[in-house]
């Protein structure tokens, strides 16, 4: 069974509930009869149902809840908890109404008020107007300094990481992370990779040096980053800095991070930024035909995931399962 099909069977056996907010993208329609269809969850679809059916004219939503955030019975409540929760930042009431017409804006204010589980978006919107409603709403979760992101990679033929299947992080939201924030994005990347494929992590903080081969302030950050993440969380297996061929492959571990019980064995590896990140997870994607999941969000206080503009049907089937294991755990 391969990664993704397992997330899907226990995402199936959880009843959660899932948004998603970009019903004038056809890609969206069709993933959400395919979420349905396979019982994977409870959809909402948050727009106009003739317009909807305008959009995908052979498909049926039948099953589906379609909420006209226009309409909505319930529209004050939600009004009115929106304006609590942002008055103090100077949002009126009738700024809040506003804010709501914004099917983005409604979607997270739909898993804030408990009718739904989490939000996938980012077909039709970029990162920042897909996570700006879910920070200012939702807000970090307890215990998580940063919101970040990975993505989910799955390489055929591959036997290295977990039987191909690797966590990479930040690939897609936190720029320059400093060392403090590294070590954040490795202790959460960590716990993600438990929760979704339920292996052991072994994380590697990846450089352009092994265990001090080379010195600059590049390498000093993850040096440092490393030291800040075993410290906080001494439990994990965590090692840097390493070279990417020595955090996931034995025999050049074995040379260049000499005694390290986690060099060599690594599935989760944390980039030093976005550049390499981004540049990391494309590569492999494109050069080795792996299946990329994300990027999914981690630190949220509910799961709210964001999208590839470029993403297939498929995509968007996959972070749906994802988020709702996110939302079960």
């Amino acid at each position: 069974m391969s990664f993704i099909d397992g997330i899907i069977v226990k995402a199936s056996s959880a009843g959660k509930t899932i948004v998603l907010p970009e019903t004038s993208d056809e890609r969206i329609l069709k993933a959400a009869c395919i979420v349905r269809d396979k019982k994977i969850a409870n959809v909402i679809l948050i727009g106009n149902l003739e317009k909807m059916e305008a959009v995908l004219s052979k498909g049926s939503f039948d099953g589906i809840t379609v909420i006209d955030q226009n309409n909505f019975s319930r529209k004050e409540e939600y009004v009115k908890a929106l304006y609590e929760l942002r008055k103090n930042k100077g949002v009126t009431m009738d700024d809040a109404s506003r804010l709501l017409l914004d099917p983005l804006y409604f979607g997270v204010m739909m898993v804030k008020m408990k009718d739904a589980d989490g939000m996938v978006a980012g077909a039709a919107n970029a990162t920042s107007n897909v996570l700006r409603p879910a920070l200012q709403i939702l807000k970090t979760k307890e215990g998580t300094k940063l919101v970040s992101s990975f993505f989910i990679m799955t390489v055929p033929d591959c036997e290295l990481g977990s039987d191909g299947t690797f966590l990479f992080a930040d690939c897609g939201l936190v720029e320059n992370p400093d060392a403090e924030q590294l070590s954040e994005i490795a202790i959460s990347s960590a716990e993600s990779f438990q929760k979704l494929t339920g292996g052991e992590p072994k994380v590697a903080m990846l450089s352009y040096s092994t265990h001090g081969s080379a010195k600059s302030e590049l390498t000093e950050k993850v040096v440092e980053a490393t030291r800040l993440a075993i410290k906080k969380a001494p439990h994990l297996q965590i090692d840097g800095e390493l070279q990417v061929d020595a955090a996931i492959v034995e025999s050049v571990a074995k040379q260049k991070a000499k005694g390290s019980k986690v060099a060599g064995k690594c599935n989760t590896l944390i980039f030093p930024d976005l550049n390499s990140g981004n540049i990391g997870y494309k590569l492999v994607q494109r050069l080795a035909k792996a299946e990329a999941y994300g990027p999914v969000t981690q630190g949220i206080a509910a799961p709210v995931n964001d999208l590839s503009r470029g993403c297939f049907v498929e995509d968007i089937v996959g972070v749906v399962a994802l988020t709702v294991v996110q939302a079960s755990n």
